[in-house]
């Protein structure tokens, strides 16, 4: 499976906040890419920069985008 965009993570995010858990942004990213099916490589694709994985970074924009919009 491809890569989500970032906009795709916007519901798995909303429903991990929704659950009552206080969620770090480092504990979420295991549930969120296996919500996705995402393999090891997958997960450790790096962006062209090297400094984080695709991954990490469109969940990072998710969860900005998302607090801006005051969710």
């Amino acid at each position: 499976m491809p890569l989500p965009q970032f906009h795709e993570i916007f519901l798995p995010l909303l429903r991990r906040a929704a659950d009552g858990r206080e969620w770090t942004l480092a504990a979420l990213r295991g549930p969120i890419a296996d919500d996705f099916g995402l393999t090891d490589a997958e997960r450790a694709e790096l962006l062209p920069s090297r400094t984080q994985t695709r991954f990490v970074n469109r969940l990072c924009w998710a969860k900005i985008h998302l607090e801006r919009a005051g969710l």
